[in-house]
């Protein structure tokens, strides 16, 4: 569209907008939030088919003076953690879903990749667990409980040192991502790789069944987790390597801000992942089978909901998709 038309067609909704944010009392803040979000629509437009335009600047300075206005009374009238939480990390999920899409993506790679070599390879699985661990969990096998390993120690030292372990991952994964997304791509190698090799070990010695119900009760929200963090590691890289039409510098900075949110919001699951692990993982052989499957179930569902399918929720309320 020719930037004389754009103006003619929208010329009337901004000067809608500027006479509502002067007159506020008289206008549905709900009305004016809804501008705002169309105002944002136009300012992405210009700057991408008008950069150097006037009507790009005015925009942008139209989007700047209106955003606090709007936006602010909205946010002190929510708890700050329900407004981080429900609304601000759902949007980052969403305007970078394709990064967390292609973290899964890669992370399942690696695990079958994992699974076929375990399978392919007899010695592949000391390779990667340590000999000490095989002897010590085949030991645990012919004794009748494969998840004895897991059970050692006190419930609060397992709940901080497995916590304290996966948040130096997570953490990990993330920061690697400053260097171009690669260092994240080497952790989820072995992470996956690791998980993998872990299952196909206890698939081939008849513990499988076991294996699921006394890892995954923590594992779901601690895998998940991880391949969320790896996601905000690839944000960084990906801010580095294309900055599209913004400077690199200022590409940087924005994709270190979004990333360093989502990763936040990780911490949650991490900690609920390590209380399951010292408290519940380790009586999973005295527990029903029903409940082990219950909070796998719960957790995959809570999880999946929270980063794939809310993210979309709270784009179609703002009026993004």
């Amino acid at each position: 569209m020719r930037e004389v038309a754009f103006i003619k067609q929208n010329k009337e909704k901004w000067l809608e907008f500027e006479q509502g944010f002067l007159n506020k009392n008289k206008k549905n803040p709900d009305d004016l939030a809804n501008l705002h979000i169309k105002i944002m629509n136009d300012l992405v437009y210009a700057q991408t088919y008008y950069p150097k335009s006037k009507v790009t600047l005015y925009l942008n300075k139209l989007a700047k003076k209106s955003y606090v206005d709007v936006y602010a009374s909205k946010k002190r009238d929510k708890n700050v953690f329900i407004y981080f939480f429900l609304d601000k990390v759902p949007l980052l999920c969403y305007k970078y879903r394709k990064y967390l899409y292609i973290s899964f993506i890669f992370f399942f790679i690696c695990f079958f990749v994992g699974l076929l070599s375990t399978f392919n390879d007899e010695s592949f699985a000391r390779q990667i667990l340590g000999d000490n661990y095989v002897n010590k969990t085949l030991e645990n096998i012919e004794n009748g409980d494969a998840m004895a390993i897991y059970k050692g120690g006190s419930n609060w030292g397992t709940f901080i040192g497995i916590y304290d372990n996966n948040q130096r991952v997570g953490l990990n994964m993330f920061l690697s991502g400053l260097f171009l997304g690669l260092g994240t791509a080497f952790y989820v190698i072995k992470n996956a790789i690791m998980v993998a090799v872990f299952q196909a070990f206890f698939y081939q010695y008849n513990s499988f069944f076991d294996s699921l119900k006394g890892i995954w009760i923590h594992g779901t929200y601690e895998i998940f987790g991880m391949i969320i963090e790896a996601g905000a590691g690839y944000i960084i890289g990906a801010s580095i390597l294309f900055p599209g039409t913004l400077k690199r510098i200022k590409s940087f900075k924005i994709g270190v801000r979004d990333a360093f949110i989502i990763f936040i919001s990780t911490i949650p699951f991490t900690i609920i992942a390590a209380f399951l692990e010292g408290y519940v993982t380790r009586y999973s052989n005295k527990m029903p089978t029903i409940l082990c499957f219950l909070i796998i179930g719960f957790s995959l569902i809570s999880i999946s909901y929270y980063y794939l399918i809310l993210p979309y929720r709270v784009a179609l309320k703002h009026n993004l998709r």
